[in-house]
């Protein structure tokens, strides 16, 4: 690994020459396509009001208003993608029940190819499911079943990224470690995809990185990325250990590491480190922002952005995403608006 001989910390707005070429990132969206491999999910919020706690158990009572289901999971992230008006393609597994069936009709609904999609008729769909009351999550279940998929369902995923990887600019293993991402499954696809300009990000959630070994870019938080590195992150020191220990033992070209309210942190195999601070305003719901992270970051290097063009454009838009409410999304519109406003509001 190269040494690391250089540092940036991108601070507040963004300066006149930034807003250029971000226009000239974004406006490549639409012939841009990125293919999500992962776990598919339905998210259901049941939302209500509370006046009252229940006499049977010390727990608020939820008088129900209102229901609705969301993409969820890898599904969020194709979500997020294509209401960045990017090309998409997914696939994954879902079971065969009503919410496997809801999740297929919604997406053909957005003119999204389903044929990447197996269903497994022993399996249920993952749902999660928020009650929520006054904007506030008040407990969320989760149906599901963690166990690795069938291999035949391996063998059809890899087929289809083999059927639509010359289209691609991009691939993001959306990995929640429901029992979609393994081993055999990266391998499959690092091997269909070898010799293409193809970007593989992957959003982590099994803790062993080595499974994701010579992956191009991967989007752990400070926490993943410190137990991947073997340190607990405390400090920028430690932060910056961790960062190049990942780039050195996994062979990735680029790492970013979330840090919440304190930003992203981008390490480069090049030696490059870029310090982004967080730039969301006020924060009311943290569901999804990783899925927005990750689906924009691979849009935008999808339509010919730099690791740090990227991370940067990500940034803004996890922070539109956090102002939400729900697993919620961010337009093309929401980006460009929030990086021209940047833009004046400059710090350098």
């Amino acid at each position: 690994m190269a040494t690391i001989d250089f540092c940036v910390w991108v601070v507040g707005g963004l300066s006149v020459s930034d807003r250029k070429r971000f226009r000239e990132i974004i406006d490549s969206f639409p012939g841009s396509k990125v293919l999500v491999v992962g776990d598919l999910m339905v998210d259901q919020f049941i939302w209500g009001q509370v006046s009252r706690i229940s006499p049977e158990a010390p727990v608020p009572v939820v008088k129900v208003t209102s229901e609705s289901f969301l993409l969820g999971g890898s599904a969020n992230v194709l979500n997020n993608v294509f209401s960045m008006g990017g090309g998409v393609a997914v696939t994954g597994v879902i079971g065969s029940d009503d919410m496997g069936r809801w999740l297929i009709a919604r997406l053909r609904k957005m003119n999204v190819d389903t044929k990447g999609i197996v269903v497994e008729h022993d399996r249920p769909t993952t749902v999660k499911t928020r009650i929520v009351a006054h904007s506030q999550q008040v407990v969320r279940f989760d149906r599901e079943n963690k166990q690795p998929v069938n291999s035949d369902s391996i063998d059809r995923i890899v087929e289809y990224v083999e059927a639509v990887r010359d289209d691609l600019g991009a691939v993001v293993i959306s990995d929640y470690n429901k029992g979609i991402v393994s081993k055999r499954l990266l391998n499959g696809i690092k091997e269909v995809i070898s010799g293409r300009n193809v970007v593989v990000c992957v959003d982590p959630k099994q803790g062993d990185f080595s499974l994701y070994q010579d992956l191009d870019m991967i989007t752990p938080n400070h926490h993943e990325a410190g137990r991947a590195a073997g340190q607990e992150i405390v400090s920028e020191d430690d932060l910056v250990k961790s960062g190049e220990t990942l780039l050195e033992r996994f062979g990735f070209k680029a790492v970013l590491i979330t840090r919440g309210e304190e930003g992203m942190s981008l390490f480069e195999n090049n030696g490059g480190i870029t310090h982004i601070s967080a730039v969301a305003r006020e924060v009311f719901d943290v569901t999804g922002a990783g899925d927005t992270v990750i689906g924009v970051l691979a849009l935008c290097l999808a339509a010919g952005a730099t690791f740090k063009e990227a991370a940067v454009l990500a940034n803004h838009a996890a922070g539109i995403v956090v102002g939400k409410v729900g697993t919620s999304t961010v337009s093309r519109e929401e980006l460009m608006m929030v990086c021209n406003y940047s833009a004046t509001d400059s710090h350098g």
